[in-house]
């Protein structure tokens, strides 16, 4: 099996919420009605095929306007099926079956038949299945609406909603999210409306959201020609279970097409393949029509107005100053604005560059260290660090504590190990009676013994923080612990030294 597992851009302008939006309904219909639709549809299945059995028969039987007319559908759309039936010799289903072929009184039949039609009646008037699902032979406005909401198990509701996730997130965020909504709805009304050209006596319930998913994919291959598909293939066995891959979306979405028109041409095998055809040439011809109408510009201009970021009048008038020269009025605006908004990056970063070409190096460390803390609450760890090598360029030695603790985390995790400890040691010699000191120490001690294969280095550092007088009782046994690590690896390595050096 070959199923699509990401993109290229994988990213939006905005928070896509149609798509997620229409997921989530998807999934909550799905959880909602699935047990009482299996249940009604078993129930339905029944009744529909003893009245099939019944009908074929003892075809002079009375049947109820509903029953009768389920019949001629079915005599139409499934001739063989309808003669087979018609056998005396054919295969028992049920028990049911079994006990009607033993009864010739025509009274009694009837009354069967005539309990039959009523049930019949019944179990429609109250299925979800055949109140909401498509069917070509007997089509209803409203299902071609409410037959994309509707799916038969998890597996259906759960593929269309990968799918519909990975092209529609994209898409919505193109076109807008009115635009969206509506073309993913008429994709969904084509393909049941195809599904109907291609089979027009069937008597199939046809649900799902694929035709309209299949919509979605038609527009990306217009939208989208190029882009890269990441694709994995799943084996049943062998030492490497899956395969990933890239194809570009001009190469695979027509493939995908060229497969569904082979097997819709293909006895029916319970999938809506004309109906994925037809969704699926509905969104491309959509995108066509979009794109050459001019509409699909203006509303992707107009969203780009909305998510494009604007400075506020401060920034832009300090900005304004600062290129005129005016450094001073430029600080002051900036200090001004920074009185009501104290966390703002793109003020600070202005101001620093004010101070810098003021040559006001005391102030323009101050804005600096300052920045480099915004970013770090901001998860710009990149950007914090180059924040505080410009702060140490411009002879800075010490930030905050707090700020410092979390900044000697960026060159760990960058797996520069020995800038980290040395890090950690600058900040526990600055601050030796603030409990990020001994938070530092445990840092420096814990890289020494597990990434740098220093254990003396690290008992050091973990007896240091043993003797701090900074209150540290939550973290004695965590030092404890480091303590015997460390010297347990001290004592394996001079062993290993001694058998050495007896060998030699």
């Amino acid at each position: 099996m070959i199923i699509p597992i990401q993109h290229e851009n994988m990213s939006a302008r905005r928070w896509p919420v149609i798509t997620i939006g229409l997921i989530l309904v998807n999934l909550l219909i799905f959880a909602a009605t699935h047990r009482t639709v299996d249940q009604q549809d078993s129930q339905l299945w029944q009744t529909r095929a003893h009245i099939l059995i019944l009908a074929a028969m003892h075809p002079q039987l009375l049947l109820t306007p509903e029953a009768r007319e389920f019949v001629t559908d079915f005599q139409k759309f499934d001739p063989d099926d309808w003669l087979e039936l018609q056998k005396p010799n054919s295969e028992v289903v049920d028990d049911w079956d079994a006990r009607i072929r033993q009864i010739d009184d025509p009274a009694e039949l009837q009354a069967e038949m005539d309990s039959l039609g009523t049930q019949y009646s019944q179990l429609t008037a109250s299925s979800i299945t055949e109140r909401y699902a498509f069917v070509p032979a007997n089509s209803k406005p409203i299902t071609y609406l409410t037959s994309t909401f509707l799916h038969a198990d998890w597996w259906h509701v759960l593929g269309n909603m990968w799918f519909l996730w990975l092209a529609g997130f994209v898409l919505e965020d193109a076109w807008g999210r009115p635009l969206y909504l509506l073309i993913y709805l008429m994709a969904g009304a084509m393909a049941c409306q195809f599904d109907a050209w291609a089979s027009p006596g069937s008597i199939v319930h046809s649900v799902g959201a694929s035709g309209a998913v299949a919509g979605l994919m038609g527009a990306f291959l217009v939208g989208f020609p190029k882009m890269r598909i990441r694709m994995m293939w799943l084996f049943d066995l062998g030492l490497f279970p899956f395969l990933r891959f890239w194809m570009r979306a001009y190469w695979l979405l027509p493939l995908w097409v060229f497969i569904e028109i082979n097997s819709g041409m293909r006895p029916r095998d319970g999938i809506g393949h004309w109906a994925h055809v037809g969704g699926f040439l509905f969104g491309a011809l959509a995108a066509v029509a979009l794109r050459c109408s001019g509409l699909e510009h203006r509303v992707n201009k107009a969203i780009e107005e909305k998510v494009a970021w604007t400075p506020d009048p401060e920034i832009t008038q300090a900005g304004d100053l600062m290129d005129h020269n005016n450094l001073d009025e430029a600080a002051a605006t900036l200090n001004n604005y920074l009185t009501t908004k104290p966390d703002s990056v793109e003020a600070w970063n202005l101001l620093r560059a004010v101070y810098w070409r003021a040559s006001n190096i005391p102030a323009y460390r101050e804005a600096t260290g300052k920045l480099c803390e915004l970013q770090l609450k901001a998860n710009e760890s990149e950007a914090a660090w180059q924040d505080y090598e410009d702060f140490l360029n411009a002879g800075g030695e010490r930030i905050p504590p707090d700020v410092w603790l979390d900044l000697c985390r960026v060159p760990e995790q960058q797996r520069d190990f020995e800038r980290a400890v040395s890090e950690y040691e600058r900040l526990a010699t600055a601050y030796p009676s603030e409990r990020q000191s001994v938070m530092a120490q445990l840092g420096a001690a814990r890289i020494c013994l597990k990434r740098l294969d220093r254990p003396q280095d690290a008992l050091t550092f973990y007896k240091a923080a043993a003797a701090s007088a900074v209150p540290h009782l939550d973290l004695e046994q965590d030092i404890e612990s480091g303590i015997h690590d460390a010297r347990t690896v001290l004592s394996q390595v001079r062993a290993f030294s001694a058998g050495a050096a007896s060998v030699k």
